[in-house]
């Protein structure tokens, strides 16, 4: 018992401290929050619509593909930095497996600009 106590106890702590570390920061944000916020806060930004509306409200199909364009480029610079850094040591068969995941996001690309997606009316 000893044993199992001296091994789970850093578990505890830490999940001790995690609770109470997010207790205290949502107390703190309840006690410090503004009541009454200014207008110009809470006005339409970036996405065109306000704040404070309905959630169901129905809105541009150019903000998905927008923020599908940026995961996919995003997706592509997660797999060619490690292919890059380790461009020395790969094969022909990386090298060339590479090329075509590029060439498939390049011909999605290209649809994409063709069809008008990237062009925001």
């Amino acid at each position: 018992m000893d044993d199992l106590l001296r091994e789970f106890l850093p578990i505890v702590i830490l999940t001790v401290l995690a609770g109470g570390l997010g207790l205290l920061l949502m107390l703190s944000a309840v006690i410090v929050a503004v009541r009454r916020p200014d207008p110009e806060k809470v006005s339409a930004y970036e996405c065109g619509f306000n704040a404070f509306d309905d959630a169901r409200m129905k809105f541009e199909v150019r903000f998905y593909l927008v923020s599908i364009l940026f995961i996919i480029f995003d997706l592509e610079v997660a797999f060619l930095f490690p292919w890059a850094v380790a461009f020395g040591d790969i094969s022909m068969t990386a090298f060339w497996s590479m090329m075509v995941f590029l060439g498939v996001l390049t011909v999605g690309f290209a649809y994409e600009w063709k069809k008008g997606a990237l062009e925001w009316q």
